[in-house]
């Protein structure tokens, strides 16, 4: 779902990057869940960050999707729509 959303507009900080999942889904996520999903998605090397300054306030770390996650993207979608299909031929 992050690597969707982050498809979809490319480039998100942190708080920003939570308020689009709680818009878009019903899924309550919390900072304490999604800083630690974005380091795993930055060694796995889907996600790159970049942190950038503010003309006020502390500078924010903003996340973009990288090549490899746009193919984990694909690829999932993929996996999704079969999996739909098959569930709705039942």
């Amino acid at each position: 779902m992050v690597l969707s959303i982050l498809k979809d507009k490319g480039e998100y900080y942190g708080y920003d990057l939570i308020n689009e999942v709680k818009k878009r889904t019903t899924i309550e996520i919390a900072e304490g869940t999604l800083y630690p999903l974005m380091n795993r998605l930055k060694e796995e090397k889907l996600v790159e960050s970049k942190w950038v300054e503010q003309n006020s306030g502390i500078p924010r770390k903003y996340y973009t999707i990288t090549d490899s996650g746009l193919a984990v993207v694909k690829e999932m979608t993929q996996y999704w729509n079969h999996l739909n299909q098959t569930i709705n031929s039942i």
